[in-house]
């Protein structure tokens, strides 16, 4: 017997092809976004497949998932450089007086 309803990992997929079209019309400059945004929603399919019923709300999961990580790992790379410049800063040599 075949399934009546598809699954959410399908749904996902379906959800990722429309997203991908729907960027191939969009101003050049929006497509690389509108690519990315497909490539995301792809990401985490598998896990939310297990907790959610409903393929756009696993979609949109995704992506919040990964824009998250995204911020964190640009969060964690200016605070790397911080720390790296004020680690690299040269105080001033005081003249021994005499």
């Amino acid at each position: 017997m075949g399934r009546s309803f598809e699954s959410v990992r399908m749904g996902v997929r379906a959800v990722s092809a429309r997203w991908a079209r729907a960027g191939r019309a969009m101003k050049k400059e929006d497509q690389v976004y509108a690519h990315e945004l497909a490539r995301m929603v792809k990401m985490h399919s598998s896990e939310a497949f297990y907790a959610l019923d409903d393929p756009l709300e696993a979609a949109v999961f995704s992506v919040l998932i990964e824009l998250l990580k995204e911020r964190a790992e640009e969060r964690a790379e200016e605070v790397k450089l911080k720390v790296k410049y004020q680690s690299t800063s040269i105080e001033p040599i005081e003249e021994p007086k005499g």
